[in-house]
């Protein structure tokens, strides 16, 4: 980070699709943390005129094009999630923006001011190995079921479209074993928000920490 920026303790947010992430950013903002959501910044990149476009629609043709001139997100969903190495390739694409798009956010947040714990939220941070990046790493887990039934009842997906979609990420447990701190989000909406403010509690600890040894900018180990 360069100079003159403030300190900031950047904490990676992961979970299987549907696993509830979004109501744990929620509840994170309304503690006063920065979220930053990457699939927030890859509808941007696949919206007519966004940056992803043109090499998306170079890679997977005319039939995942929208109307407006952007990508169709839903036509494009559904060639990713049924080959793996469609998925690969798109995200060797979409990847690389997202993150110059991340790097530029925290840089422009530690020049303000506000808040100095950002949470970055995005679902394949252990797959790709972006967790290292941030100071620590929060999962959010759920069981697959839980899982599977959200996504039948949010979005209509077919009991097997949904099994793909939630077999097509690596499961809770896995990105579990690399969380600095997880949180269960099966059960009642209130249990969920003690674990948050928990969780806050103990990443305003790591923020001090990181100030009192006058780091910079931090990554978690590789491996």
């Amino acid at each position: 980070m360069a100079g003159g920026a403030r300190p900031l303790l950047t904490v990676g947010l992961t979970g299987g699709i549907a696993s509830g992430k979004s109501t744990v950013d929620a509840m994170f903002e309304e503690l006063g943390a920065e979220v930053i959501d990457a699939d927030q910044i890859v509808h941007g990149l696949l919206a007519a005129g966004g940056g992803a476009v043109p090499a998306v629609l170079g890679a997977f043709g005319p039939t995942v094009a929208s109307r407006d001139g952007g990508v169709d997100r839903a036509a494009l969903a559904a060639i990713v999630f049924a080959d793996p190495r469609a998925r690969l390739r798109l995200e060797g694409l979409v990847h690389p923006l997202v993150s110059a798009e991340i790097d530029r956010r925290l840089d422009a947040i530690a020049r303000a001011d506000g808040p100095e714990i950002v949470l970055i939220d995005a679902a394949l941070l252990v797959e790709t190995g972006a967790d290292r990046r941030f100071d620590r790493l929060v999962v959010v887990a759920c069981r697959e079921e839980t899982q599977l039934a959200r996504l039948v009842a949010s979005r209509g997906l077919s009991p097997d479209e949904a099994l793909r979609r939630v077999r097509a990420q690596c499961p809770s447990s896995s990105k579990a074993v690399r969380a600095d701190y997880t949180i269960e989000n099966d059960g009642e909406l209130e249990a969920t928000r003690a674990r948050v403010r928990d969780v806050h509690r103990a990443l305003v600890l790591d923020l001090e920490a990181k100030k009192n040894r006058k780091e910079t900018w931090n990554r978690r180990p590789a491996g």
